[in-house]
């Protein structure tokens, strides 16, 4: 954010583009997304399809699904974050793109994670990519989605000493989102996370997976 323009909230590409490897140090490897990438690792059949929403710097969710010898190919909005990605994962692929502009075959993935895209997204916008993230997975494919909940629509809020405008859905309210894209909630659970960020106030966040019927 320019220092004389100091209500101007950032929009996600700006933000990141400034935040570069900052959003890894500070949030390095949350337990929920830790969680999250090993459960996805136990059920995929080898050499799975994995489709990385919001893919930041490509640690710790694309490296470890690639170690794991998953073919994995990340999106991000950012040009700064996709160019950190590909320095630190070379064996993924990385696209910079925004999601909501991006076309992919249907049942063309095995699975699909989305570690906090949405929330600097339209509600509508979030509504559309999860039905679009449907279609991409193949029969008994995966989501595996992380978020801070909360019945919020765009609320200016300081991250990392960034305003931006965060919009998102209570815990329910997304988990009905999910459903109504026709995938199966297979679980969801919370938990409190602290950002390694001195004022950093601890946020709640929700795992959801989900499978695709078939």
């Amino acid at each position: 954010m320019s220092g004389t323009d100091p209500v101007r909230s950032a929009g996600a590409a700006e933000l990141f583009d400034a935040i570069g490897a900052g959003y890894q140090d500070a949030f390095g490897r949350p337990p929920m997304v830790d969680a999250a990438v090993r459960e996805l690792i136990d059920v995929l059949p080898p050499s799975a399809r994995v489709l990385d929403l919001g893919s930041g710097t490509g640690r710790p969710v694309a490296a470890d699904l690639a170690a794991a010898g998953n073919r994995v190919t990340g999106i991000d909005v950012s040009a700064e974050m996709v160019r950190i990605a590909r320095e630190q994962v070379p064996e993924a692929e990385f696209v910079h793109a925004d999601v909501r502009q991006w076309h992919s075959d249907p049942a063309s993935w095995d699975a699909v994670c989305a570690f906090f895209p949405f929330l600097q997204m339209p509600r509508a916008d979030t509504e559309t990519v999860l039905a679009d993230v449907a279609r991409w997975l193949v029969p008994g494919g995966r989501l595996a989605l992380v978020t801070v909940p909360s019945d919020v629509e765009d609320v200016p809020v300081d991250f990392l000493g960034h305003l931006i405008r965060v919009t998102s859905f209570s815990a329910d309210a997304l988990v009905e989102r999910v459903r109504a894209t026709g995938l199966e909630v297979t679980a969801t659970r919370s938990e409190l996370f602290a950002p390694d960020k001195p004022g950093a106030e601890p946020e709640e966040h929700l795992l959801i997976t989900a499978r695709k019927p078939g």
